[in-house]
């Protein structure tokens, strides 16, 4: 049986974060990940101030500050049909806000290569994917088993491994919940200049949604959330062009302007993906025992919530500077690696308390049709969070 003194299960954000926070902290660890290689599947990230305080301290902002354009401001559109006989869409409501800080809309493929080109070599093992995991009775310590054969008994078993997590099943989390919405995704490259502002657009139209923001001046992500029927899913599977199709007759349906369903016609087919929103209730992660012996989570392991405020990536972020800070110093026994978590979750808990409690509501006002639900919706948010964009104003500490 090999030892390993800090194992991280899942080489996505949160798992290459949390091992280069460790590694800025002189921790070694090794991430099993399941793929072959860097995942770089996902379209973009929007990262807001506090992600960016997080990129600085774990050495990669200056890496990646080049790759995109700085937004400037967003735009929220309500789409009102009307009369259907009318030939144009009636946009009779428009917010405009200026984005305070630094926000850039990334592709996740350029976020995910700056962390894994910062850890040092052999940390990162492919093709390792964990299937069990169980308690050695003499130590307490967590034995991983391997869908290869191997076991590996580790000191520290950090789960970043997603929404699915294996890790979160050996804690007794409660599994992952699903909106009724569905999120298409992807790219649209203009060779000569799409000519559009740096900011970030959402339009809503009844309970679908589209949008998206610049990444730079010929690349533009996009997005459409959308309750699709099980029959429209069943005929849209896996292949882009049936994704698209559909996402095109979602737009033409809903009346959205002819600018937005030609950014669907032209989109790159290879960036497009349809994925199921899930989402883990606030009262969970309020309730949750994130620790057992010397296992915890992080990332949508622990906090999966939907993407209406665009911070998943960088909460997950925010959790790996916590943890390496918490564990630093804390390794040489059990009890102190122990209280370690502890800290971490503690520190962690009410600001993800926070942020997904923001995002149920915000994806629980698009995914109703009740008019009476969404006035409370709508009440609640405006009692709990009158400064909508608080949460890019936090700061998780320094390393």
């Amino acid at each position: 049986m090999e030892e390993i003194e800090i194992v991280i299960g899942g080489g996505g954000i949160c798992g290459l974060a949390t091992a280069l926070a460790l590694h800025r902290k002189g921790i070694k660890s090794v991430i099993l990940e399941r793929a072959e290689c860097i995942r770089e599947t996902g379209a973009a990230i929007g990262v807001f101030p506090n992600g960016w305080r997080v990129l600085d301290q774990l050495g990669v902002a200056s890496d990646l500050r080049s790759t995109a354009l700085q937004l400037l401001g967003g735009r929220s559109v309500s789409i009102h049909n009307g009369n259907r006989r009318r030939s144009t869409n009636s946009l009779i409501s428009h917010v405009d806000k200026p984005i305070v800080g630094e926000c850039q809309c990334l592709k996740r493929n350029d976020l995910v290569n700056a962390l894994a080109n910062h850890l040092p070599s052999g940390t990162i093992r492919f093709n390792s994917q964990i299937i069990s995991v169980e308690l050695d009775p003499s130590s307490s310590y967590p034995i991983l088993h391997l869908q290869d054969g191997k076991t590996i008994r580790a000191k520290v078993l950090i789960g970043c491994d997603g929404a699915n997590s294996v890790i979160g099943d050996f804690l007794g989390l409660k599994p992952k919940r699903l909106f009724g919405l569905l999120a298409v995704r992807g790219f649209t490259e203009y060779p000569e200049r799409h000519g559009l502002p740096m900011e970030g657009v959402r339009m809503r139209s009844g309970n679908t949604m589209s949008g998206g923001a610049p990444v730079n001046d010929h690349l533009l992500y996009w997005f459409l959330l959308h309750k699709w029927n099980p029959t429209d899913i069943a005929k849209a599977g896996h292949d882009p062009k049936q994704i698209q199709k559909e996402a095109i007759e979602t737009l033409i349906e809903h009346k959205f302007p002819a600018e937005r369903i030609e950014v669907v016609k032209r989109c790159d087919l290879n960036s497009l993906s349809l994925t199921h929103l899930s989402y883990r209730p606030p009262w969970e992660v309020l309730l949750g025992s994130f620790r057992r012996e010397t296992v915890t989570v992080a990332g949508d392991a622990m906090h999966v919530m939907g993407p209406f405020l665009a911070q998943g990536g960088s909460a997950a972020m925010e959790d790996a500077v916590v943890l390496a800070k918490c564990l630093a110093k804390k390794l040489d026994s059990k009890q102190k690696i122990e209280e370690a978590l502890d800290e971490y979750i503690k520190e962690r808990r009410m600001r993800l308390v926070w942020l997904s409690t923001q995002t149920y509501l915000v994806g629980s006002l698009l995914d109703t049709s009740s008019l009476i639900k969404k006035i409370f919706i709508m009440i609640f948010m405006a009692v709990l969070f009158r400064d909508p964009n608080a949460h890019t104003k936090y700061d998780c500490g320094r390393l």
